[in-house]
């Protein structure tokens, strides 16, 4: 048995109660070393063999995973935050299937949920932003041109961006040049949750400047909008006493 887990977004104790049991129960772990704490590993048993993917091709990772399942073993394929994005897994569980080999798969807390707890954030304000989107800029990997920086950033929604620490010059243009205006609030997450966590708050148009002067290259998430700065946002209706609910009726 495959099973794939989301290791959460750095902090040891932020992986899920399922996925630190199956790492316990683990015969073979393959872990995404180039950015998973290694501090998660600590809870291994003892024989346990463990593999660092970042040093890895996919054909590697898959045989040590045919090797493990021929000899009865089970495997733990640990990912960054939650594999669902940007994680590669399906081209992994597509080979297993052509095996017909048995996986499952444990969600972990994305970095996303990480930055937004780094920064007491809310995504979505009443009145201010009601939808996030997560994307990147184009890189080795390209981007369908509709779902560009520039094209979502048409919309004003907050935006989360993967991947794009090295590229943030490109980025802030693309941003601008969408409809962001130079000013929009932006916020640099560097880490969010390990012990060296960082966080930099700056506009669309200082993107890379504040990178560059606080010598953030990698490992950090960028995400831009008005929700940026947590005020002007109308009070959740949910909340309010003359809102009638299921729950409770409505107060005069």
């Amino acid at each position: 048995m495959i099973r794939f887990v989301g290791a959460g977004c750095g902090a040891a104790d932020l992986i899920t109660v399922r996925g630190q049991k199956l790492l316990q129960e683990a015969d073979v772990i393959i872990y995404a070393g180039s950015l998973v704490n290694p501090a998660l590993l600590e809870v291994k048993k003892e024989g346990c063999k463990v593999y660092n993917s970042a040093e890895m091709t996919l054909e590697e990772v898959l045989s040590v995973m045919y090797d493990a399942e021929a000899q009865g073993l089970m495997t733990v394929r640990l990912h960054t935050g939650d594999p669902c994005l940007y994680g590669a897994i399906r081209e992994q569980m597509d080979a297993l299937e052509e095996r017909g080999i048995r996986y499952d798969y444990t969600p972990g807390v994305s970095s996303f949920c990480g930055a937004a707890a780094a920064l007491n954030m809310e995504y979505t304000l009443p009145n201010v932003s009601q939808s996030v989107v997560i994307t990147r800029m184009a890189g080795r990997t390209p981007v369908p041109e509709r779902e560009s920086v520039r094209a979502f950033a048409a919309h004003k929604a907050t935006m989360v961006l993967f991947l794009s620490t090295g590229l943030l010059e490109k980025t802030q243009a693309e941003l601008i040049a969408g409809g962001y205006e130079p000013d929009t609030p932006a916020a640099i997450v560097y880490k969010a949750s390990w012990p060296d966590e960082k966080t930099f708050l700056c506009t669309v148009g200082t993107l890379a400047q504040c990178a560059k002067a606080n010598e953030v290259k990698k490992t950090a998430l960028i995400i831009v909008g008005d929700t940026v700065k947590q005020s002007g946002y109308a009070r959740s209706e949910l909340y309010n006493p003359t809102f009638a609910t299921e729950f409770r009726p409505a107060k005069e």
